[in-house]
């Protein structure tokens, strides 16, 4: 049975492996504050559907309750411990929340979730000053698949990642300029070259961009999943890339 990845846009995926279906970092909404969604359309109903949906931290690109509030009631939703007491939101969803930190294994049906470390600001801005750690995800079916939530490249990420099929890598933002706790294009090959999965798949690119901010610097927006592309083929060139149109998915024919 193959491994099915699917793009939503931004950080939203969806991994379809072993009969069960993770969903990422939801955000379905065509306008989020001085953000649009300047490619792909808003995901429909299907990408709704989930068994399991992680949280990468807390920013509300990231965890958008609005979005959450689409996903049938009583499915499991793992966030990062502390987003229960930052954002009381949850609470009201009707779904079974599981506060998680590095180190932790949540299992559903035949899949489990290993969650890991990333190196990105935790915090729910603006609305206070709780801190809550930024989180990776490693999905452990058939094949292991690692989201990378938002992060920079750190030094242990392989060892903690361990070793990976395929990996979910941010590539950029959603304006013109990435501050720390980030990668573009140049960092995400650099942690490709290091993780060395057999497939990868850029994402946090190319979908929401500032109201205006497209007609003035249109390249920052485009760019980075191309970018991407050939800094791989230069760093990492025996791993595959796919570099995914909005909505469009990827099979991995996985041996074992």
């Amino acid at each position: 049975m193959p491994v099915e990845i699917t793009w939503w846009g931004h950080a939203t995926c969806t991994i379809e492996d072993s009969d069960v279906r993770v969903l990422t970092d939801p955000l379905f909404v065509r306008r989020l504050a001085h953000l649009r969604r300047r490619r792909g359309a808003v995901p429909p109903p299907a990408a709704w559907r989930a068994d399991v949906t992680l949280v990468s931290h807390l920013h509300a690109d990231h965890l958008h309750v609005p979005s959450l509030a689409r996903l049938a009631p009583g499915g499991r939703l793992l966030v990062p411990r502390g987003a229960l007491r930052a954002v009381p939101g949850l609470r009201r969803l009707g779904l079974d929340v599981t506060e998680v930190v590095p180190g932790d294994r949540v299992r559903i049906g035949e899949v489990a979730v290993r969650v890991v470390s990333a190196r990105h600001d935790g915090r729910r801005l603006p609305l206070g000053p709780h801190r809550s750690p930024a989180l990776g995800y490693v999905v452990e079916g058939r094949a292991r698949t690692y989201f990378a939530g938002d992060t920079a490249l750190f030094d242990t990420m392989a060892e903690e990642v361990g070793p990976v099929d395929a990996a979910l890598l941010p590539v950029g933002g959603w304006g013109p300029y990435l501050g720390e706790g980030h990668m573009d294009a140049d960092r995400a090959a650099q942690a490709l070259a290091r993780l060395a999965p057999r497939t990868a798949v850029p994402v946090h690119y190319g979908t929401f961009w500032p109201i205006g901010m497209d007609a003035v610097r249109p390249h920052e927006f485009h760019a980075p999943g191309e970018e991407f592309v050939r800094q791989a083929a230069l760093r990492a060139p025996e791993v595959a890339v796919h570099r995914l149109g909005h909505g469009e998915s990827l099979r991995l024919e996985v041996a074992r």
